[in-house]
């Protein structure tokens, strides 16, 4: 049996991806249905088993791009879907209560201690919109504070600097808004003040200022959306201290962070207590499921009937019984998945940054070992300024030469570790590092 390199080698052309694309392209706008999906390589997949994607021609990949983030115990793990399955027969939508909701909210709360009420649905865009909603509700304002290179969803009040022009160190306090889209409607986002991330001094001037017109300041607890970006030792709990003297709502983004750098999230990671959290992605493991949980006297707000949030397709069987597979998993023997994800993905980002040193390259890790993110830079990575005047021309060539050699982390080098993944896909992944790093000198 060839190995996983050989089998690329063997087949080392995407010929077949390519004519997927181009017939894809007549029927679906951009060959794609997310923009996420827009430019790179138009692979197409065949299937994914554990750590393993392999393309319409054959080419088998070691994958760290995980659905870009959900699939936190492979591809098609057998314990959830062994559950969906054992559901399907019962039907999936009832336009009322089933058991399972309880069973998950029940366990969900036992895993995320700042979670005394829950509410589930289907996208981290879609929960963040109820987040903001009821905190204004709860505290009649209307101003939410996020910060640059923080994403919160595709909705166009939040979708704003994202990316864009770099501001200074001194520059005005609120950034100026850059809309990401075409078509957005520029006032949506009006009452949305953006700050920079990591810098005390700019949210104790704006809130000390501003506090009687803020609802929420939302943030992702670790920035992977952009660089992998950790807190600076202090920062969250300074926040956590800011917004309650001057009763502002903490909303948590764990999108990404949720149940994939702990069992109870990035915050319970680093031991702060926001107000109300959004999880997505990993909760279900590759199945459609979010949630918004958190503070009992703000959510309460949606059972009075009084903040709306409705949704067809919430709290289906299959989304409910595949997150509650996926919880059972991560919190089985002591956690041990998670002690193989962060031992993996220690080896992982030691050896990357040992093959760096090695061929004298400037690229720098940051994260954590379940998530984390590659990028060439001379200067030190604490905030979106720092993260732009990266080099992302040379990152880009990194990223292609390594998908050459059957490595696929996501197309902004974001690199997510599975429980499904080997200590051989390590050591593989490591010999594709140890080639691609010469070719972006």
């Amino acid at each position: 049996m060839s190995t996983l390199n050989e089998q690329h080698s063997e087949n080392s052309t995407t010929l077949k991806s390519r004519r997927y694309h181009e017939l894809a392209k007549e029927r679906i706008a951009g060959g794609v249905n997310s923009n996420v999906r827009l430019g790179g390589s138009p692979l197409c997949f065949a299937n994914g088993r554990g750590s393993h994607l392999t393309d319409l021609d054959g080419n088998v990949y070691i994958d760290y791009a995980l659905g870009m983030g959900p699939n936190i115990l492979g591809h098609a793990p057998a314990a959830v879907i062994e559950e969906v399955a054992r559901t399907l027969s019962r039907g999936q939508l009832f336009a009322g209560q089933h058991a399972l909701e309880l069973e998950l909210a029940d366990k969900f709360c036992s895993c995320v201690k700042s979670a005394e009420l829950v509410r589930f649905g289907l996208s981290g865009s879609e929960m963040v919109q109820a987040a903001l909603r009821v905190a204004r509700a709860h505290t009649g304002r209307t101003e939410i504070i996020k910060f640059e290179g923080h994403y919160h969803g595709w909705f166009d009040n939040i979708l704003v600097n994202l990316n864009g022009p770099i501001a200074n160190e001194g520059d005005p306090l609120p950034r100026p808004h850059h809309l990401q889209s075409a078509g957005q409607e520029a006032h949506a986002s009006d009452d949305v003040a953006v700050l920079p991330w990591n810098d005390i001094e700019a949210i104790d001037r704006y809130v000390s200022a501003n506090a009687s017109k803020i609802a929420a300041i939302i943030m992702e607890p670790v920035m992977l959306n952009t660089g992998g970006i950790l807190p600076e030792k202090g920062y969250l709990q300074h926040l956590r201290r800011v917004t309650r003297a001057h009763n502002i709502v903490l909303i948590f983004d764990e999108v990404i962070t949720g149940f994939r750098v702990a069992l109870g999230g990035a915050q319970a990671l680093f031991d702060v207590e926001p107000d109300l959290s959004v999880f997505a992605k990993a909760l279900g493991a590759g199945f459609p499921v979010a949630a918004l949980a958190g503070r009992r006297d703000i959510m309460e707000l949606f059972a009075s009937g009084g903040v709306n949030h409705s949704g067809t397709y919430n709290a289906n069987l299959v989304s409910m019984s595949a997150a509650l597979a996926t919880l059972r998993e991560l919190s089985a023997d002591g956690q041990s998945v998670y002690r193989r994800i962060n031992t993996l993905g220690a080896t992982l980002m030691e050896g990357i940054a040992a093959s760096a040193c090695r061929c004298r390259v400037d690229l720098q890790i940051s994260g954590l070992p379940s998530a984390f993110h590659t990028c060439f830079a001379s200067h030190p990575i604490r905030d979106y300024a720092t993260y732009s005047r990266a080099n992302h021309a040379r990152l880009g060539i990194f990223l292609a030469v390594l998908l050459e050699c059957g490595v696929r982390p996501t197309g902004r080098g974001t690199w997510f570790v599975s429980a499904a993944h080997t200590d051989s896909d390590i050591a593989s992944t490591l010999d594709a590092v140890e080639r691609a790093l010469p070719r972006t000198l």
